[in-house]
């Protein structure tokens, strides 16, 4: 890490480089249980991401206008993506009316432990939020890995309030804020800036989920992004 050349990949049981967006399963064997990769462990602040442009998309760090891309604060959650999802860019949304942007769905991991980069958890879906990020939608799923202590008091968004004062709040706010030091404006919410349960975000995953697979089949323009 810390240099525009490093590069995390992804390999399967035979040793064969494999892409951590489209080869890894998002489904588990249990409802409401996906599968999620890992980019950034919670108090860390590179930006990491996976590389969705790059041929097997591993995870590198951000850059712009050739900086490497550091948030300018640590963020307080794992973050990472949901496999073999796809916010779709020539789709508007009815509710906010803005498209996609253009990548996997993004997954906010409140649980305890720090997970390491790259790392493969199963997560259960609480809710979302519709963050607008310079007139894109852009998902944020609000998830508990499934061997935290806590997973199984918290099945829904409003058990996260009770459970966990203050942290849905928190995400929203630190999502808002976190590109203004670089001059940003203030990142918007749809939906009257709330949490939407755990129906409405399952319904994001499956969405998003069938978006991915008309771009594999090649339904869908795939433009730099690079497909298995």
């Amino acid at each position: 890490m810390g240099t525009s050349e490093f590069r995390l990949r992804f390999k399967d049981g035979s040793n064969n480089e494999i892409s951590p967006w489209h080869d890894i399963k998002l489904h588990t064997d249990t409802a409401g249980i996906f599968n999620a990769v890992f980019e950034i462990p919670k108090m860390t602040k590179p930006k990491m991401e996976v590389a969705v442009k790059e041929p097997k998309n591993p995870i590198a760090q951000d850059v712009k206008k050739g900086k490497l891309r550091d948030y300018h604060g640590p963020i307080f959650w794992n973050y990472g993506m949901f496999p073999q999802t796809w916010e779709d860019p020539n789709v508007v949304h009815p509710d906010t009316n803005c498209a996609g942007d253009n990548d996997p769905v993004d997954v906010v991991e409140i649980g305890s432990a720090t997970l390491e980069q790259g790392a493969v958890e199963p997560v259960k879906v609480l809710g979302v939020l519709a963050m607008i990020d310079d007139g894109e939608l852009d998902w944020k799923v609000i998830a508990i890995r499934t061997a935290d202590p806590l997973a199984n008091e918290l099945n829904d968004i409003a058990d996260v309030d009770v459970k966990c004062p203050g942290v849905i709040s928190g995400i929203r706010e630190w999502f808002r804020w976190y590109k203004t030091p670089d001059g940003k404006p203030l990142n918007a919410f749809g939906f009257d800036e709330k949490a939407l349960n755990k129906a409405h975000a399952l319904e994001v995953i499956a969405e998003t989920h069938d978006a991915w697979k008309k771009l594999c089949a090649g339904k869908t323009d795939k433009g730099k992004l690079w497909i298995a």
